[in-house]
């Protein structure tokens, strides 16, 4: 079975397998995640897994059945303020006007660990923090996969000035929300931070695919 197919197979697999738990994840970007997810363990890379924005584990129940799946040692860690959205910023001004507001889509570390036990799952390393509040040593020393969901430009922006730094070479960053018109500071974000560098950047279906 070629590699490609694999993929595709294991991912679709997962994702008609079980149920989303919110609204916030769609099942054709969870398959492309969980592509992205596999194509880094296929390929060895060095690292752990990280999720920023992780609310109530939608999409961190599916990255742990992924590295269950394919009996991967990498530790998955999620970070999540857990009392909401931050404040926008100018950046973030769009034609959703007032929707997005500070505080919403508040979700308790309690919640995110009650469905992991639900599921029968192992629990995640939980980093309860304000992303620009993270130091270094809250971050894996070397990172292979992650998924960035954090909404706003300052958010975005916060997560990867401490994760690209410690990505392996061949391993790939997803963000949420990429070209989205209500939420335009995630393109921003992304366009600002890589300005100038020759890095890959694959558009699908509002997310952004970013290779190093």
């Amino acid at each position: 079975m070629s590699s490609s197919l694999k993929q595709i197979n294991t991912a679709t697999k997962l994702v008609r397998s079980y149920n989303l738990i919110s609204e916030q994840m769609d099942k054709r970007r969870l398959n492309i995640l969980l592509k992205s997810l596999e194509a880094v363990i296929d390929n060895d890379i060095e690292g752990d897994v990280v999720e920023f924005g992780c609310f109530i584990g939608t999409t961190s129940l599916f990255l742990r059945r992924m590295l269950d799946e394919l009996n991967s040692s990498k530790t998955l860690h999620v970070y999540d303020s857990f009392v909401g959205l931050p404040d926008k910023t100018i950046e973030d001004a769009s034609v959703a006007g007032s929707e997005f507001k500070a505080g919403e889509l508040k979700a308790s570390k309690r919640s995110l660990i009650r469905n992991f036990k639900k599921a029968g799952l192992r629990i995640p390393k939980i980093h309860k923090s304000w992303f620009r509040d993270l130091k270094p040593k809250d971050l894996p020393d070397v990172i292979a996969f992650g998924f960035i969901d954090g909404d706003f430009y300052n958010s975005i922006v916060d997560s990867l000035e401490l994760v690209w730094p410690r990505l392996s070479v061949g391993g790939q960053l997803v963000v949420d929300d990429f070209m989205s018109s209500n939420l335009p500071g995630v393109t921003r974000a992304i366009s600002d931070f890589f300005i100038g560098s020759d890095v890959k950047i694959e558009h699908r279906n509002n997310l952004a695919i970013v290779y190093k």
